[in-house]
């Protein structure tokens, strides 16, 4: 049964395609923020093969890491919840490598390289440092690593704008005033809230196709 959250509760993986424009419906992150026990749309995503793909890959990272000179903590030991005014930020990023001067806070991907991944990781960049004092002396830079390749992430790309930027959105994620549905197929082809609990669902693009004698 559907229940509203006495605090809005912010997952960090649902910010940042909306920071990157890649997605445009705040009111689907606004209702998974503000109500827990929600429907959720079927999916045809193969969890399984993911988990195991991402678990190789996290596996090898963490295997590669560790050295006598270094700390490797590992997802479940990354788990972080950093409270605000407005909303609570919650996460959980899947590698974080310490030594005396520098942490590396690790995102492995198991797909193709996407800019929304670099945000994912600034995030945490941003996060950590308030939840885990071992965090806040030495330089926190990120990695996002793919099978191929891997992209690094400076310390300085947690800009001034960039927590600006991070800051309005959660505070309108936790307002009580719901921001406006952006319903379109390529949108809501991929939101995980159901059809009960979202009446816009746009499961078929309407045709947009118009005929000028003009050119």
């Amino acid at each position: 049964m559907l229940q509203r959250r006495e605090q809005p509760y912010i997952w960090t993986t649902w910010l940042p395609k909306l920071l990157t424009g890649e997605n445009s419906c705040e009111w689907s992150v606004w209702f998974k923020a503000h109500y827990k026990n929600r429907t959720r749309q079927p999916s045809d995503f193969d969890q399984a093969d993911w988990l195991m793909r991402h678990t190789a890959l996290l596996n090898e990272q963490k295997e590669k890491r560790a050295n006598s000179r270094s700390f490797v903590y590992v997802e479940g030991q990354n788990d972080f919840k950093l409270c605000g005014k407005t909303a609570t930020l919650a996460g959980r990023p899947d590698l974080v490598v310490l030594d005396d001067r520098d942490a590396i806070i690790i995102d492995v991907k198991s797909g193709r390289e996407q800019a929304w991944h670099r945000v994912q990781v600034m995030i945490y960049q941003y996060a950590l440092p308030f939840v885990y004092p071992q965090y806040r002396d030495v330089r926190v830079s990120g990695e996002v690593v793919y099978p191929d390749h891997t992209v690094q992430i400076p310390e300085e790309a947690v800009s001034g704008q960039f927590v600006q930027d991070l800051g309005a959105l959660i505070r309108r994620l936790g307002s009580d005033t719901p921001p406006s549905r952006v319903p379109s197929s390529s949108e809501c082809r991929f939101c995980d809230v159901g059809a009960l609990d979202c009446l816009d669902r746009m499961e078929v693009e309407p045709n947009r196709e118009g005929v000028t004698a003009d050119f």
